[in-house]
């Protein structure tokens, strides 16, 4: 099966069961990989192909070449949420963990990144109250808009798991994912 974006477009926080025909729920690194194998929340198995680069968020609505509307779902996932006193505080969070290259989302008076012991001891430090949590994660997709796609109208494709892709073979497998992050 193919699918592409729908022009209806996503960017909420989930999709309900009644504006889609399946889910995809994932967490963020398999939503952050162009070329993944996964399965619906009805059990099929599916193999997508993005253009490199984008990101799938939680909201977004994929649609199949029958006509079939998939909702993506961001799964719940470990995250260390760091909450702050205040603006100043965030801000000075916010730039450590940038300047490591971490992916972060931000909320008020809030930060969220992949649990890491490293980075908790870190954030602790600087005078965070930090909780370790089961949230779906959502962080900032760059300042490049062609790295999200609420900013995007390229085609993605779903395929089945019927059907063999060399493309889909080998890549990205467990954890093996990568983002661009700018």
């Amino acid at each position: 099966m193919i699918l592409e974006r729908d022009a209806r477009g996503g960017g909420g926080d989930s999709v309900g069961a009644g504006s889609a025909d399946a889910l995809l729920i994932l967490p963020f690194d398999v939503r952050s990989r162009s070329r993944f194998r996964a399965r619906l929340d009805n059990g099929e198995e599916v193999g997508v192909i993005l253009t490199r680069g984008h990101i799938l968020r939680g909201g977004d609505r994929l649609r199949a070449e029958d006509g079939r509307i998939i909702g993506v779902a961001a799964a719940s996932e470990t995250v260390s949420t760091a909450h702050a006193r205040d603006a100043d505080l965030l801000a000075r969070g916010a730039y450590h963990l940038g300047n490591r290259h971490v992916a972060l989302q931000i909320g008020p008076l809030w930060l969220r990144y992949s649990h890491d012991h490293v980075l908790d001891d870190m954030v602790r430090g600087l005078g965070f109250t930090l909780v370790v949590e089961e949230a779906p994660f959502e962080p900032e997709g760059g300042a490049y808009p062609a790295h999200d796609t609420a900013h995007s109208h390229d085609e993605h494709h779903l395929h089945d798991g019927h059907h063999e892709h060399d493309e889909l073979e080998g890549h990205h497998g467990h954890g093996g994912g990568h983002t661009h992050e700018h």
